[in-house]
């Protein structure tokens, strides 16, 4: 019984996933998914970086960086900094227009966050909290 419940709760998880993905994309005014706004998010964190860098901070492939970092630049979302001394040592750094775009994301995801929590009431947000602090707490201990 427990299992088919769990699997039932994937289900429900991706359902709920899926629906803040669709309304997220719909409201962002950038062609863009959540890897890029990763992509930004971490430029704006650590400043310039070279695509191999930044591929292993988020988990990316290099091929897939490749893209990732073709669109933020067609985009004017970030920028290629080319090492005076070195010319094949390319750094990507995130543009003013970057910049806003992650505000953006942030308050549309916050918007979009706010809308699906608000079914619940108090009491069930606080065992939601801590059922996800539980989870995160499970996921930390086994690396």
């Amino acid at each position: 019984m427990q299992q088919a419940n769990i699997f039932k709760l994937i289900h429900a998880v991706e359902l709920m996933n899926n629906e803040n993905i669709k309304r997220f994309t719909k409201a962002f005014p950038y062609p863009l998914g959540i890897s890029p706004i990763l992509v930004l998010l971490e430029l704006q964190k650590k400043g310039p970086q070279k695509q191999v860098e930044l591929a292993e901070t988020v988990g990316y492939t290099k091929g897939a960086m490749t893209s990732i970092a073709a669109k933020l630049v067609n985009l004017g979302l970030v920028e290629r900094l080319y090492d005076e001394n070195d010319h094949r040592t390319i750094r990507l750094d995130i543009t003013a227009e970057g910049k806003k775009a992650l505000v953006i994301a942030q308050e549309i995801g916050q918007e979009v966050f706010m809308q699906l929590f608000e079914v619940l009431n108090e009491e069930e947000i606080n065992q939601y909290l801590h059922i996800q602090e539980k989870l995160v707490q499970g996921i930390q201990n086994r690396k």
